[in-house]
């Protein structure tokens, strides 16, 4: 009962997130969001109590050409998930939730800019010491929806739904902190152009429970 109170609570926080953002003229600013995902994240670290609960939370930053992006998102361990088991290492997973705010900062190719929310869903495969402890790599593709459709710069992205794939390191500390680096990409998978691409070099902070 109490991991789908905590699932119910994170997904009210993210539709509310969301929902503020979409209905906003000019969307929420940076320093707005930040505060609503600093409550989110609260309410998820104070309801881990269950077998089906989250078994981490993360924090993200990321970088491309002109433009930026925040995000925050909760993990879900494969569990008893170990392929290839070996001297200690084997790879396994998660599902990774997550909700971002984009900032433009040259929306249609102009020197305005925008704020769009990114909610996206993706399974994780890392390999990872069987303690799940020290250095890992990982790597995934998942599938995401935006807000509103993505037209920075040169870039644009003519559909809502998008994939984004990612390869990553990163290491996770005795207390359960996993700190890592991402590289990020995300297309349409040429479902409908133009299809520009939109690539981040991402800053990752975690939290494991």
């Amino acid at each position: 009962m109490q991991s789908q109170v905590s699932c119910f609570l994170y997904t009210i926080c993210s539709l509310s997130i969301f929902n503020n953002i979409y209905s906003s003229e000019n969307s929420m600013s940076m320093k707005k969001f930040a505060l609503k995902l600093t409550v989110a994240a609260v309410a998820l670290i104070g309801l881990q109590t269950s077998s089906y609960a989250v078994d981490s939370v993360s924090v993200e930053g990321g970088a491309g050409s002109k433009v930026q992006m925040l995000r925050l998102g909760a993990q879900w361990d494969w569990k008893n998930t170990a392929w290839w088991q070996s001297n200690g290492t084997h790879i396994g997973g998660y599902w990774d939730l997550t909700v971002a705010e984009w900032h433009e900062k040259r929306y249609n190719n102009t020197d305005s800019s925008k704020n769009f929310t990114d909610i996206g869903f993706t399974p994780v495969f890392r390999f990872q010491r069987d303690d799940k402890k020290g250095f890992y790599g990982e790597a995934g593709i998942g599938v995401h929806l935006f807000s509103s459709l993505y037209n920075n710069d040169t870039k644009k992205l003519s559909t809502a739904f998008q994939f984004g794939d990612h390869l990553g390191t990163g290491y996770v500390f005795a207390n359960g902190l996993d700190v890592g680096v991402k590289l990020q990409h995300f297309s349409n998978g040429g479902i409908k152009q133009p299809n520009g691409g939109v690539n981040f070099a991402v800053l990752k902070a975690a939290y494991r429970f």
